[in-house]
């Protein structure tokens, strides 16, 4: 496949509504969205850096992610990339596990993961090809110190879910959709309040959003040392549930997550 391409693929942050971040991939010349929920900001990126977008890719169907599709469709038609187990009508590419992605004009090829639990059929796009920095688009599956809400899916789905990404290499880095990562750690700190990654983390996390930058994109060895919902074994984080009464002693790992879950939506 010929392209004319300027550039190596890179990507392109796109902040809307209050703190959703939607991802442009691009090569100077041509782009694909991740999760559009509203056109009026990927527009004014395509203008502003002269962009031709050539496809969108979803990772769920909840609006903030699927807004901005139809509006970007009467601008240009492209193929919408989205997952096959949930009813997105704008879907003309319908994927599952084990699909890959060739980004239409540009040089990017992703691997579909299935990653239920905060919706039924969430997938996420984890970067294919070989030699080129690894990245992940996972939507609201994974977060930056957090993991989305379980809304349709169980906890079994989504402790199985987040095992396929964190078993990604720990330089993946990870482009969730939300900065949600300050309260993610205050959270963090609170069942794990001895962890010194977690400690540096937050200061670092909190200049960060001081200066107005944004905390996203997180990586996977990062999650994997902070993040409570990719740690929900940890002995020390166990021991706090069951300090709180949040979990019986002798519990299994799923019920352990589970309590993480449910103390995180009313914390």
């Amino acid at each position: 496949m010929t392209t004319t391409a300027q550039h190596a693929p890179a990507i392109l942050t796109v902040p809307a509504f209050a703190d959703n971040y939607l991802w442009m991939i691009h090569d100077g010349v041509h782009a694909a969205v991740v999760d559009p929920g509203d056109a009026a900001p990927v527009l004014a990126a395509l203008r502003r850096h002269q962009l031709t977008l050539t496809a969108i890719l979803l990772t769920h169907h909840h609006a903030d992610h699927i807004g901005g599709v139809p509006e970007l469709l009467q601008h240009y038609a492209v193929p919408v990339f989205g997952p096959r187990n949930e009813a997105i009508t704008a879907v003309t590419r319908p994927l599952a596990q084990g699909d890959v992605v060739q980004l239409p004009q540009l040089a990017a090829r992703f691997a579909v993961l299935e990653v239920p639990g905060h919706t039924r059929g969430h997938i996420a796009y984890a970067r294919a090809d070989a030699d080129a920095e690894h990245w992940l688009f996972c939507g609201d599956t994974l977060f930056a110190g957090g993991c989305g809400r379980l809304f349709e899916g169980t906890p079994e789905q989504m402790v199985e879910s987040l095992g396929k990404l964190s078993a990604l290499p720990d330089d993946t880095l990870v482009f969730c959709a939300h900065e949600y990562t300050l309260a993610n750690l205050r959270f963090a700190a609170a069942v794990e309040p001895d962890n010194l990654a977690l400690k540096a983390r937050v200061q670092i996390e909190t200049e960060k959003r001081e200066r107005g930058i944004p905390t996203v994109p997180t990586s996977i060895g990062v999650e994997k040392a902070t993040n409570p919902f990719l740690r929900y074994r940890e002995p020390a984080i166990v021991a706090h549930l069951i300090a709180a009464g949040k979990l019986a002693p002798g519990a299994s790992d799923v019920a352990a997550f589970a309590a993480l879950r449910q103390w995180k939506n009313t914390f």
